[in-house]
């Protein structure tokens, strides 16, 4: 399997180098990794849960850095083993340039895969390495280039609470009249079958009437009391003031 490609991670260099080395960042970022142990300045040891086509595996496997060029690039040298679903060795190349706003990740990967899963076959290999390297630069990017804004976030967290508290409050109002109504019916209900109960099976009728009383009400007023839920929204002296102003105007 023969594989190259580059991203753009939106972030200097240095972070980029930095976030290829840090175990944490890589557990987090590589799909299906159980465990990421750096074991020397130049070694990992990794456990990683990987599906090819039909086929699932834990590999136990082995990450040795070579070719070290702080903070352009390395070579990485892969050996896992994944027991009677097969093995995996290889090697990829990995170059960091800088670009306007970010780094740009080059890589050159090659690798041998036995086994059982060598038998599903290249097309299949490779469109799964492909959608893992996918994820794995999506999620990466993530970490490293910070793509949150948190100004942006707490705006946003602000609208949010506002636009929550009025539909709350919609709600509370929506739900009184909601409640009155099955009260109605309830109430026609009950009334229906107690009357219709004055016969030879009252005991019967009332029963029914009872149990359904108590069903009804019950749903309504776990209804009423799900959308009169109020949420608290905490206001500083600044938003106040700015809401006080508004009213007036």
């Amino acid at each position: 399997m023969n594989m190259a490609g580059e991203q753009r991670i939106a972030a200097p260099r240095q972070r980029v180098w930095a976030a290829l080395n840090d175990p944490e960042i890589l557990r987090a970022s590589i799909p299906g990794c159980q465990s990421l142990e750096k074991i020397a300045s130049d070694r990992f040891a990794a456990t990683v849960e990987v599906k090819v086509g039909p086929i699932g595996a834990r590999f136990k496997a082995g990450v040795t850095l070579t070719n070290l060029n702080p903070p352009h690039g390395y070579t990485l040298m892969l050996e896992g083993n994944g027991g009677i679903a097969g093995s995996m060795k290889g090697s990829a190349t990995v170059r960091l340039d800088d670009e306007a706003g970010g780094t740009r990740v080059a890589y050159e990967a090659d690798a041998q895969v036995g086994g059982r899963m060598a038998q599903l076959g290249g097309p299949i290999i490779d469109a799964t390495a492909k959608q893992l390297t996918g994820k794995f630069f999506n999620r990466f990017g993530e970490l490293v280039g910070g793509t949150k804004n948190v100004a942006a976030t707490g705006t946003g967290s602000v609208a949010s609470a506002g636009a929550a508290s009025g539909n709350v409050a919609a709600s509370a109002r929506s739900g009184l009249p909601m409640a009155w109504i099955l009260a109605i019916v309830v109430a026609a209900l009950t009334g229906f079958l107690i009357g219709r109960g004055q016969g030879e099976d009252s005991s019967d009728w009332i029963g029914v009437a009872v149990g359904a009383l108590l069903i009804v009400v019950a749903g309504a007023a776990f209804e009423y009391g799900r959308r009169s839920a109020a949420t608290i929204v905490m206001l500083d002296n600044a938003q106040l003031k700015r809401l006080l102003d508004g009213a007036k105007e």
